[in-house]
């Protein structure tokens, strides 16, 4: 499948040092966007990131700042510097986010049961999970809506995981995300701005596995490259039409156009047919 190009265009990817967004900032990068990408704490690792993607395309395409989307003043500031540094912003890719295993590291053998969780776990979960993309979409959307263009793409799960049993309040957090897509979209339906959402399609590989899984168990796990096509293809122009949806990178097959291996993707058809321009 021929890799669409995103040359000109400006992405902000949060939580971009690790797992998925790591894999998703090179594959921005290598289509041909700019990229700004975040972490709450630790910045030598998005900075690693920044320059070995900037070392091996010879250009400065990845800026990494400290950023905390749970603060309003962060999400604002990723905005700015992105158009400050690289002259726009096109794409918003809501990643950041707190799994399970700050609730408990055995919450994959071991449930915990919702009374039973930490009220300012719950809180600092629901609060990176939920608030973090709308205080990141209310800081960007307004200059896509303005330009008359814009990709907000949200990082949710498969639905069966926002009703498992102990996965308070990981479910309920993307649940609301999913909510917040949808509802999004219809806002947004006519600006040139699509908002949709895209999961890996099962248990990715990522830093929200907690360490002493067996090595028989994570070789099951998704790697999380399986993102980076259904990415740029919902980050192109040919997603134009596609908003309030959401898209399952596990069914996407790399061996089919574009266009049909999206169609086999898209869990439901949103508002596809009203296109958002």
């Amino acid at each position: 499948m021929k890799t669409a190009t995103l040359e000109g265009k400006v992405a902000i990817v949060t939580g971009g040092g690790r797992g998925i967004g790591h894999a998703m900032t090179l594959g921005l990068a290598r289509a041909g966007a700019s990229v700004v990408i975040s972490a709450a704490r630790q910045t030598d690792e998005v900075r690693t990131v920044a320059d070995d993607i900037n070392a091996e395309l010879g250009a400065r395409r990845v800026l990494a700042l400290q950023a905390d989307v749970t603060r309003e003043a962060d999400c604002r500031r990723l905005v700015d510097e992105a158009i400050a540094t690289f002259g726009g912003l096109h794409i918003l890719v809501n990643n950041a986010g707190r799994g399970m295993k700050y609730v408990s590291p055995t919450f994959l053998t071991e449930p915990t049961r919702f009374w039973e969780v930490d009220s300012d776990t719950w809180r600092t979960i629901v609060d990176t999970n939920v608030n973090g993309p709308f205080l990141m979409a209310k800081a960007a959307v307004p200059h896509m809506v303005r330009q008359r263009w814009g990709r907000v793409i949200n990082i949710t799960m498969n639905h069966d995981t926002m009703r498992r049993a102990g996965f308070s309040p990981y479910g309920p957090s993307k649940a609301a995300l999913e909510s917040e897509t949808v509802i999004w979209a219809q806002d947004l339906l006519g600006t040139g701005v699509t908002v949709n959402g895209l999961l890996p399609g099962g248990a990715t590989d990522t830093g929200m596995i907690p360490d002493g899984v067996p090595e028989a168990v994570r070789r099951q796990l998704l790697r999380p490259k399986v993102m980076v096509e259904p990415l740029l293809w919902l980050a192109s122009e040919a997603a134009a039409g596609i908003t309030g949806t959401r898209l399952n990178a596990a069914h996407w097959d790399s061996t089919l156009p574009a266009e049909r291996a999206a169609a086999a993707a898209l869990e439901n058809a949103g508002w596809s047919n009203q296109a958002a321009h």
